[in-house]
Parts: structure tokens; C-alpha cells; sequence
């Protein structure tokens, strides 16, 4: 190794231990580095610990009054998900209940309707959710309509029983096709299972681009660039790599503990390679760190830095493709997508984590996150004249 290598290891070391030292004097980093993420790692884990909500509360508008309509509340009441915590003569007070948020859905038994459904008058059964609250009207709108259908099925039953058919013959008319329903990946159907293995490392990278934007653009309003830049010897990379080395190494510990939260405390699925899981992570943090150097170098100031790496993030949610497919979007919205890091490190985790397949079908999205490395490279010069020449203005 040359003394001039020895140097510039030197002067990494420096940059490196100077930035220790602002992290430890400033709690704004702590706070979004370390407090900010596992705090939403608590909230949310322990939030959706259950994996789907369970006992939403339903109102029961029941103007029949019948052996049947009571079989149908007892069988409703059975699903995991709804609870009658209402029950009424009045559709108008069941509504207030609704519109109170007291509840998310009403079910309607009509009148006469064990004696309408003997005597196939086809009767109608209603229910209202409040779609306000997306899941939960969602979900309790599944188990209403599931109940419907038993019910209607229950009814044909009990008719074609009264006209002397055996259940061999009725249950083809019944039911002609039958449901076999395998859910891949998360056969649970386990709601922190989908959000939490995309929504907190979203949070992570938001914070990773919010920490990196800021830490370079306050050198600049703080008027501390220059000595940042001289202590590298003049050189920008040097200078970069040495500010963002301890910062790169605390977001991966909190990317481990993430992972060890998910899939070995709450055990989430986890059908490939662990390594594999932790490459991505690592490589997301850095392609993260990119992209905030390359925001920072564009605009130059800690306000717009901040601003365009807010949007960016918060767009990352949307476009990453997990809430919604990117298949469905526009095309110039799916050919935007890759420019987010979230998007690559999905497919990462959905390759890996949820198909467990080799990683020589995911190369292409590891070689995508470490493609937004170069992005600083593009900004060298405008940032480094930036910090040398340009006066702040807050």
C-alpha cells in the first residue's frame, strides 16, 4: 500500500470520526436515524400483531324475527372478523350508529323473509358498510356477502329437501363448481405479513434520504463544507465516503433489527436465503444514500434538498407497486418506477422472501439498486462548486 493510499485512508478515517462526533452532538440524528424508524417498527408491528382485525362491530336490523334470520346473526357472529354490537327494529337508528362510527356495517332482514325464501319469492338481504375505513369495511363487506351466499344456499337446501331430493343431487345445483383457494406467500392472509415488510422499510429509506440530504446541505448552511471538503484532501468522494461511512453502518443495524423483528420474532415468511434478504437491505441503504447525494447536488440548498427528497420518498409508497400493480398503472408511470429504489427492493423482497427462489432470477434488481451509485458521480462537480463558491442562502 502506497503512502498516498495511506493517506486517503487516513483522511476517510478523520471525515469518519468527525461525523461520529456530530451524530453524538446532535440529537436530530438520533431521532431519525435510530428513534424515528423503531419507533414506527413498534407502532406498526405491535399495531398489526393479530394480522387482521377481529370483532368489528356491526349493527343487526332484523324485521323478520325468525328461526332463520336468528341462525343467520348466530352464523355471522361466528367469523372472526364481525361482532353484532347493535341489534334494532330500525334501520334509521342503525344508521346513526354508522354515521356515529359506533359501527362499520349494517345487515337488513326484510320482513316475511323465511316465509318469502319457502316460497322462493326470492327475499333480499341487505347490508352497508362504511368504506371510510378501508379495511374494515372491506372486510366486514366479505363476510356479509359470504353470509349472503350461505344463506341463499342454506334455503335451496332446506327446499330442495322439502321436495324429496337428496343432498347427493341438490349440492352439484348448489354449488356447481367447487373452490379449491390456495393464497400464495401468505396463506394467513396476514395484513402486517403485506404492509409491514414493504411500509417499514419505505420508512427507513425516507429517513435514509431526509438524513443524507441534510447532513451534507447543513455543512453547507452551517458554513463547515469547505473544512468538510479540505479535510479529503480536495476531494469530494473522499469527503462523501467518509461522512456517510457511520451512517451507513447504523441504518444497516436497524435494518437488521427490522429483519430479526419480522422473520424471526413475528416469524414472517421467509422462504429463501436470509443473506440474500440482507444484501438487498444493504444495497437499498446505499442506493438510498445515492439518490440523497444526487438530490443534495441538484439543489444545492438544505430547504429544496429536503423538499425534493420528502417528495421522492412519499412517491416511493405509491409507485413501489405494493399497494397497487405497477402492471395497471400508466406506462410512463411504470417506466418512472424503476427510478425508485422501494420498487427494486419489493421485487428483492417478493422474489426471496415470499417465493424463496434463486437468486439468479433477482440479479437484475440487486444490479438495479447498485445502478443508483453512479448517481452522484453525475452531480461531483456542481456539488463540489457549490460548497466551495456558493454563499448560503436560508
Amino acid at each position: 500500500m502506497t503512502k498516498n493510499s495511506n493517506n486517503n485512508w487516513q483522511a476517510i478515517l478523520m471525515i469518519s470520526q468527525r461525523e461520529i462526533m456530530r451524530l453524538r452532538n446532535h440529537k436530530i440524528y438520533w431521532l431519525s436515524m435510530v428513534g424515528a424508524p423503531l419507533f414506527c417498527f413498534v407502532f406498526f408491528l405491535s399495531l398489526m400483531y393479530e394480522g387482521l382485525p377481529t370483532n368489528m362491530p356491526l349493527a343487526l336490523v332484523d324485521l323478520d324475527n325468525s328461526i332463520t334470520s336468528r341462525n343467520i346473526a348466530r352464523q355471522l357472529e361466528a367469523f372472526e372478523g364481525s361482532e353484532i354490537v347493535y341489534t334494532t327494529n330500525s334501520f334509521s337508528d342503525a344508521r346513526e350508529e354508522l354515521q356515529k362510527g359506533n359501527v362499520y356495517g349494517i345487515m337488513l332482514i326484510p320482513s316475511d323473509f323465511e316465509r318469502d325464501a319457502s316460497l322462493s319469492k326470492q327475499p333480499q338481504l341487505s347490508f352497508y358498510t362504511n368504506n371510510s375505513f378501508l379495511i374494515a369495511g372491506s372486510l366486514l363487506f366479505k363476510d356479509l356477502k359470504t353470509i349472503a351466499t350461505l344463506s341463499s344456499a342454506a334455503v335451496n337446501l332446506k327446499i330442495g329437501r322439502a321436495k324429496g331430493q337428496s343432498d347427493k343431487e341438490l349440492m352439484p345445483q348448489i354449488q356447481p363448481i367447487g373452490l379449491d383457494t390456495h393464497p400464495i406467500g401468505n396463506p394467513w392472509i396476514n395484513y402486517s405479513v403485506y404492509l409491514s415488510n414493504m411500509l417499514l422499510p419505505g420508512i427507513l429509506q425516507l429517513m435514509i434520504l431526509l438524513v443524507t440530504v441534510y447532513s451534507i446541505g447543513i455543512e453547507m448552511k452551517e458554513k463547515t463544507a469547505r473544512k468538510w471538503l479540505q479535510m479529503g484532501n480536495s476531494s469530494l468522494i473522499r469527503s462523501l465516503f467518509g461522512k456517510l461511512l457511520p451512517q451507513t453502518g447504523i441504518f444497516f443495524i436497524v435494518g437488521m433489527i427490522l429483519f430479526i423483528a419480522m422473520y424471526i420474532i413475528l416469524e414472517f415468511p421467509l422462504n429463501g436465503n436470509f443473506l440474500n434478504m440482507m444484501l438487498g437491505m444493504l444495497l437499498a441503504i446505499l442506493s438510498a444514500q445515492a439518490l440523497g447525494i444526487f438530490m443534495i447536488g441538484v439543489l444545492p440548498t438544505l430547504r429544496l434538498g429536503l423538499s425534493f427528497a420528502s417528495i421522492w420518498g412519499m412517491l416511493s409508497f405509491s409507485i413501489s407497486g405494493f399497494s397497487f400493480p405497477v402492471t395497471a398503472m400508466y406506462s410512463w408511470v411504470k417506466a418512472l418506477s424503476i427510478l425508485f429504489p422501494l420498487r427494486h427492493y419489493y421485487l428483492i423482497y417478493v422474489d426471496q422472501a415470499l417465493n424463496g427462489r434463486d437468486m439468479i432470477y433477482s440479479w437484475h434488481h440487486y444490479l438495479a439498486l447498485a445502478a443508483f451509485i453512479i448517481l452522484p458521480f453525475t452531480i461531483l462537480k456542481n456539488l463540489k462548486a457549490a460548497i466551495r463558491h456558493l454563499e448560503y442562502k436560508p
